[in-house]
């Protein structure tokens, strides 16, 4: 991170850890009002961070991309790199919920994030993030899905003169952050079909889409 530790006030560190302390602590401050403040300033950097390395992307393409770059599962991977569970405090329901990991994960990375915005603007988030984003980008511009395999398989569907897939999903599980909360099953005629699963009803959808694509790529 962009920041000197030694340079820090104690107001600047008091941010720092107002980012990692999770509401399920039930101490105050906590992360949420970083967390609103770290979403305005990602999407506003990752556009900035957008215009500048890819200058010729069309806005429709930037936009499909900026999705990618600041969705809950980009935040999950960074507090992953970041180790942030070493300085997060949650509360001990919270903490023996494995699946819960990755939801509070993107949460104190978007607080961190505004915590960031707060003690040395923007500068320091891009320069923080832009490393980041770079390798994030190159992957979802080299996946021929673009990270959206439900829109691609609708492509690939009509282009065939099948129609639109048919998604039919259910909740199977009420816990916040369960990687299987959601289960979809895909279909399209004559006979191709498909699961997935997914903490929420969009992602068990993409996995879906993706299972079907996998196998039409395997044949």
């Amino acid at each position: 991170m962009a920041l000197e530790p030694n340079a820090l006030s104690s107001e600047q560190e008091a941010w720092l850890q107002e980012a990692v302390t999770h509401t399920s602590s039930g101490l105050n401050p906590h992360h949420e009002q970083l967390e609103f403040l770290g979403d305005a300033v990602l999407r506003l950097t990752a556009s900035e961070f957008i215009a500048a390395a890819y200058p010729k992307m069309p806005v429709g393409e930037r936009s499909s991309l900026r999705a990618q770059l600041v969705s809950d599962r980009w935040l999950a991977e960074l507090g992953a790199i970041l180790e942030i569970e070493r300085w997060w405090r949650i509360g001990p329901k919270a903490s023996s919920d494995s699946t819960a990991a990755a939801t509070i994960r993107a949460e104190l990375s978007e607080a961190l994030i505004g915590a960031v915005y707060r003690i040395a603007g923007t500068a320091a988030v891009q320069h923080w993030l832009t490393p980041h984003w770079t390798r994030s980008a190159e992957a979802v511009l080299t996946d021929p899905h673009r990270g959206n395999s439900k829109s691609a398989l609708q492509e690939w569907s009509q282009g065939q003169g099948l129609g639109l897939p048919t998604y039919s999903s259910n909740e199977i599980s009420q816990r916040h952050g369960d990687p299987r909360r959601f289960h979809c099953t895909v279909t399209l005629p004559p006979n191709l079909k498909a699961e997935g699963w997914g903490s929420s009803r969009r992602d068990a959808e993409q996995q879906a889409a993706r299972t079907v694509l996998d196998q039409l790529e395997g044949d």
